[in-house]
């Protein structure tokens, strides 16, 4: 559990690392928090990835939905087209971080998770 840990701090210092500031990922977190409906953050995901960027993420997030369903990786494997890879890293962001919790959890509650 301790290896894992210290693989998941180094990979968030690793990506902090490649952005230009943390300042910068603030901006954008304010920005999704400006949205009020999904037509608006569909917008605003298409202007900001390019179509293959917000396939990985909706993949990532179809693999964490999955996961925390107690699917098998290569059930989520074939249902998204994800590497084994990906999906590890998708669950040790399950186990180690929030950020997938928070929005599934936000999902539950307001009643839109849907079977992706």
């Amino acid at each position: 559990m301790k290896k894992e840990l210290e693989f998941y701090v180094r990979e968030v210092r690793k990506m902090e690392e490649r952005t230009e500031g943390t300042e910068n990922i603030e901006i954008l977190c304010r920005a999704f928090l400006t949205l009020s409906t999904i037509a608006e953050c569909k917008e605003f995901l298409t202007d900001l990835c390019t179509a293959s960027e917000l396939k990985e993420m909706s993949r990532r997030l179809t693999a964490a939905k999955m996961l925390r369903d107690n699917r098998v990786y290569t059930d989520i494997a074939s249902a998204t087209g994800l590497s084994t890879a990906t999906i590890s890293r998708v669950n040790r962001c399950l186990k180690f971080g929030n950020g997938y919790l928070h929005v599934l959890d936000a999902m539950d509650r307001m009643g839109k998770r849907r079977e992706f």
